[in-house]
């Protein structure tokens, strides 16, 4: 199958790309590159791919796939929150142009990156996918938007599915640190201490990396009438755990760390525990297998290895403060989009954004 991969280089997309290519596609990718430097170690091999932000592709650079996999996004609530009007403009309205230029073109199938935050304030009880939907921030709206939308485009011609990660987890050659287990491994590597500022009492779902590739993996092949117009959560139950309990798993890895609940922002009403028995009847098996233990333990190896510094973890690797130095250096403007002198080079935005990297940031905090 020939597979078109947004955000490839991306901290989900660096990791599912391999996945897809083991599973014998042919995998082509497209991202604006502004994360593509945001490396833990030796670049990967990414495969023949276009820069270009998904707000500008036409639908004659979708035709000759077979599918879309979805992942390039605003993807957080930080971001969401400080520019509420540009994560709509990105992550639903180019999302369903998106859509539509890839059934103009003749995709049979799309796969898009959900996520399970779409339940927000969902209680104790177990919330399955046809459970209401209370999104608590723009970035969840975008997503509840997106699904209602592509639904309608579903025919015979055209399969959407909707993949509802759990939290991400885990290592990528492109980490991202500004998510709760990745970020509080660094967090108690470079200070000793796994600083939670809620209170740890809400409920989180958690899923490793590799696990999101393996399910989108095989969302591609699964037969179309078990999945056109489908949502599936994506992760296991056995991660379902309270912040406070991501927070000893962690300092049972780290050695000498110390949790430090402060309980300075109080409670967070984003609290909700997932059922994922769909994803599992729907791709005979499957099963999300990382534990959240797993995970810690791969993220210390992988920092320590790396010799990680906390300017890293703080600048380089938490979007929100990676986008503002971009607009910083002028690599980008206010909406995110590269500066005509450097769209106007070849290979424009990546070769911006390592300008940029080699030139240092001025933002100092996230």
């Amino acid at each position: 199958m020939r597979v078109l991969v947004t955000g490839h280089q991306g901290y989900l997309g660096t990791v599912m790309v391999p996945v897809l290519r083991a599973a014998g596609h042919d995998v082509r990718g497209l991202d604006s590159g502004l994360f593509a430097d945001c490396l833990l170690g030796p670049a990967p091999v990414d495969p023949p791919g276009t820069a270009m932000d998904i707000r500008d592709v036409t639908a004659d650079q979708l035709t000759g796939f077979d599918a879309v996999v979805h992942l390039a996004a605003l993807s957080n609530d930080p971001l969401g929150a400080l520019a509420p009007e540009i994560t709509h403009a990105i992550n639903h309205h180019a999302s369903v142009r998106l859509a539509e230029l890839a059934k103009r073109a003749g995709v049979r199938r799309f796969l898009y990156a959900s996520t399970c935050s779409v339940y927000g304030a969902a209680g104790d009880g177990l919330v399955a996918e046809d459970a209401p939907l209370r999104p608590l921030t723009p970035y969840a709206v975008s997503k509840v938007r997106v699904e209602d939308d592509l639904s309608r485009l579903a025919d015979s011609g055209f399969c959407p599915v909707f993949l509802r990660n759990a939290t991400a987890f885990g290592f990528s050659p492109r980490l991202r640190a500004d998510i709760v287990l990745n970020n509080l491994v660094a967090s108690a590597f470079t200070t000793g201490r796994v600083l939670v500022l809620s209170d740890g009492t809400p409920w989180r779902p958690l899923v490793h990396a590799l696990d999101i590739a393996e399910a989108f993996t095989r969302a591609l092949t699964a037969p179309t009438s078990a999945v056109r117009g489908a949502a599936f959560n994506v992760g296991d139950e056995q991660n379902n755990v309270t912040v406070a309990q991501i927070a000893g798993a962690v300092a049972d890895v780290v050695p000498g760390a110390k949790v430090d609940i402060t309980g300075q922002t109080g409670a967070d009403a984003r609290s909700y525990r997932v059922d994922f028995s769909a994803v599992r009847r729907a791709f005979p098996g499957y099963r999300a297998g990382w534990t959240v233990a797993d995970g810690a333990d791969e993220l210390y190896r992988a920092y320590r290895a790396a010799g990680a510094t906390d300017d890293d973890f703080r600048l380089r690797y938490t979007r929100l403060a990676r986008l503002r130095n971009l607009q910083a250096d002028a690599v980008v403007d206010a909406e995110l989009r590269p500066h005509r002198r450097d769209a106007e080079g070849a290979g424009a935005p990546g070769a911006a954004v390592a300008r940029a990297a080699a030139g240092g940031s001025r933002v100092r905090s996230a």
